[in-house]
């Protein structure tokens, strides 16, 4: 049997460990007679690392700025190779590219935002979304990008690739499918689908 010896643990190993742990270790050195100050510095050494690995693994996420609505626009009026919004209204191939779009106020930011994602791409903080209606990293109802949220390479899919992909994202949206079943997607990827096919067929 091991016999107590002289304590001799630190202030800081006391203020490491809970009164918990204090009275458990006390414990022990009273049944099994082991040096309290061994056990007292062993026990604040696994606190204190624990501690470390904890802050080691919380790593804050990188937030991605938003674009102001002037940097938006300045995108806007390269694509259409214009100089501000007023040639930008008065742009023909502006005209035509929005006459299917609706709701189109161009003193409203979202309207930019709603430009800038169907004319230049993913807004900066829209990448890789998992809110309601993304797939494949993708809001449905802010993007028409089909290829992406069938995750399909538009180089290489064949028609059996598209109704292979639509089958598979059915089987989860189909509005008869209990749970997963949502009528609102299930039908924006009809429409995908339609555009695909179409375009095949054409």
């Amino acid at each position: 049997m091991v016999t107590t010896q002289t304590v001799h643990y630190s202030r800081q190993s006391l203020d490491n460990l809970s009164p918990d742990i204090l009275s458990k270790i006390r414990m022990i050195v009273s049944n099994y007679k082991y040096e309290e100050g061994v056990l007292i510095d062993l026990a604040s050494f696994i606190v204190e690392r624990n501690k470390t690995q904890k802050q080691k693994k919380v790593i804050s996420p990188k937030k991605t700025k938003e674009l102001s609505i002037n940097q938006i626009k300045k995108k806007i009026y390269e694509h259409f190779e214009v100089e501000d919004t007023d040639s930008l209204k008065k742009s023909g191939l502006f005209q035509l590219s929005v006459s299917g779009m609706e709701n189109l106020n161009l003193s409203k930011k979202e309207t930019w935002e709603k430009l800038y994602r169907k004319f230049i791409g993913i807004l900066p903080g829209e990448e890789n979304e998992t809110s309601y209606g993304c797939i494949n990293g993708i809001n449905i109802f802010k993007y028409n990008r089909p290829w992406q949220i069938f995750d399909l390479d538009p180089n290489k899919a064949t028609t059996e690739d598209i109704k292979s992909a639509y089958r598979k994202l059915s089987k989860i949206y189909h509005p008869d499918i209990p749970e997963t079943g949502d009528k609102q997607i299930f039908e924006r990827l009809t429409s995908f689908y339609k555009s695909l096919t179409q375009t095949f067929n054409f």
